[in-house]
């Protein structure tokens, strides 16, 4: 951890454990993925200490102030200490997991696979879709 110099974006992104591979936090940023103060950065955009980030990843959206830089990735604990989430980030991201797991509460697999019979009725049933 170094205040002093600037950090590439993706390669702070990496470091803070965000994305797996620096490839990757590089395509977020430029997808758009990434916004700094609202803005869209180059993955080379120079990261300093007190910049506000929105990140998207998958269905997660973390808004995040930079507290610290790191140009190599470390452990999950240091990566913590390297950004602070807003309150209201934590609270919509805890929201919406609730609600996933809510709508995924209703399925419930097949105890087994289908046995022949029901292959068949299976087989039938596609039958009528396609006619």
């Amino acid at each position: 951890m170094n205040e002093q110099i600037p950090v590439r974006i993706d390669a702070w992104l990496w470091a803070a454990r965000f994305f797996k591979t620096r490839a990757l936090a590089k395509q977020a940023v430029e997808r758009g993925r990434v916004t700094l103060a609202g803005a869209v950065p180059k993955p080379s955009h120079a990261l300093h200490v007190g910049d506000r980030l929105r990140v998207v990843r998958g269905e997660e959206i973390f808004e995040i102030e930079v507290i610290a830089l790191a140009h190599k990735r470390g452990s999950a604990a240091l990566a913590q200490t390297l950004y602070r989430e807003s309150e209201t980030s934590i609270k919509a991201r805890e929201t919406a997991r609730e609600q996933r797991r809510a709508e995924r509460a209703g399925y419930q697999p097949p105890p087994k696979r289908p046995d022949k019979r029901a292959r068949r009725l299976i087989r039938a049933l596609g039958d009528i879709d396609a006619g």
